[in-house]
């Protein structure tokens, strides 16, 4: 099993450290303990308390009832034995992919997206072929370009809903298509589904609800800005639910007693946390709004209220070189685009702290003017 080089999490790893003003995180602002027991008027030294006198064992190994109670408020036909507590979303992928994947495999992965659903794939021995997103269709991959990929051996199609770095949603008319097209050959459709759209008018379903072998993926760290705890969870039918708990037993043994018990309480207290969210969301893409209308040297088809986004940048140079440019000399960090093979292009996460962003967002101006 050999991998390359996590492109996105390699560039964060060497510099976000030597970042003044960070805006190529995605999660929405992180939260305190503080914060999060304040927003939900709940008593943080009470809770500390009763903490205090919890046996720090391996607790609940696939998750804690009550964690799993509230995981199964997300979806509308999900029961609390089809869902596996993971570590962060990240495990959940890592998980699926284990477990369902073989020499031989035919998948096909949404691509540019999040590395993790090809690269784990290839590396376990699978042929994957890549379904190109694309910019004329509002950075959605095409289903035509799927039909004609599917055949009659594929065994999964790998999506991110919405879509890491450009915000994309598969709305449901699309996610029918495209079940539709998984059950022509029985593929499973595994959805990494951590990222929201925060927009009243916007909602894409759970791949789980939508079709029984999908396998949906999604954590506390981006729309619920727990980051922090690592806990994520993977939600399948009860078969494929199975043959994950096989698997988990050599890729985790439990989240950890303080981890699940403050999961469980954030979920138990989801609408504060999504309302306080869609606050930040709404507000700060204002401000990328008003930014990229006074920038010429800047465009976006930006997300419907999604906390990523996919910024094109007219820069006579590699874009990767103007992104330590701009990090050395005016210490505001974004992810260069060649890391999801798309040059030219920078990810920009701006659902951080609304000053951070606007002081960024000026610097990254002042850089481009040395262009003009």
């Amino acid at each position: 099993m050999k991998l390359p080089r996590f492109g996105v999490e390699e560039w964060l790893n060497v510099h976000e450290k030597d970042a003044l003003y960070d805006i190529a995180g995605v999660s929405i602002s992180a939260l305190t303990l503080e914060e999060l027991f304040e927003l939900t008027h709940q008593d943080l030294s009470t809770f500390f308390q009763e903490l205090s006198r919890k046996k720090l064992d391996y607790g609940w190994i696939e998750g804690s009832p009550e964690f799993k109670r509230e995981v199964c408020g997300l979806y509308k036909t999900i029961q609390p034995e089809q869902i596996l507590q993971t570590n962060g979303a990240t495990g959940a992928n890592m998980l699926a992919l284990y477990a369902l994947i073989e020499p031989q495999d035919h998948v096909i992965s949404v691509y540019p997206a999040y590395q993790q659903l090809y690269d784990i794939p290839k590396s376990l021995g699978a042929e994957v072929d890549l379904w190109q997103i694309r910019e004329e269709n509002n950075w959605l991959p095409d289903l035509d370009d799927l039909r004609r990929l599917i055949r009659p051996n594929t065994k999964m199609i790998c999506i991110n809903n919405a879509h890491n770095p450009t915000g994309a949603i598969m709305d449901e008319a699309y996610l029918q298509e495209l079940v539709a097209i998984a059950e022509s050959c029985g593929a499973y459709i595994l959805s990494d589904e951590v990222y929201k759209s925060f927009s009243n008018q916007r909602e894409a379903p759970a791949i789980a609800d939508l079709y029984d072998k999908g396998i949906s993926v999604d954590s506390l760290s981006k729309a619920y800005s727990l980051p922090g705890i690592r806990v994520g969870w993977v939600a399948s039918n009860k078969e494929v639910a199975d043959v994950l708990r096989d698997y988990r037993d050599y890729t985790m043994i439990c989240a950890g007693v303080f981890d699940d018990i403050l999961a469980a309480f954030a979920l138990k207290n989801r609408r504060v946390i999504m309302e306080r969210n869609q606050k930040i969301v709404s507000e700060n893409l204002r401000i990328l709004n008003h930014w990229l209308a006074e920038e010429p040297r800047a465009h976006a088809i930006l997300p419907d209220h999604v906390s990523t986004s996919l910024i094109k940048l007219d820069v006579p140079l590699p874009i990767e070189d103007f992104c330590k440019q701009l990090l050395s000399d005016y210490g505001v960090l974004l992810v260069p685009g060649n890391r999801f093979d798309l040059e030219g292009y920078v990810r920009l996460g701006y659902c951080g702290d609304k000053d951070i962003l606007k002081t960024g967002l000026s610097k990254l101006s002042q850089c481009l003017r040395r262009f003009n």
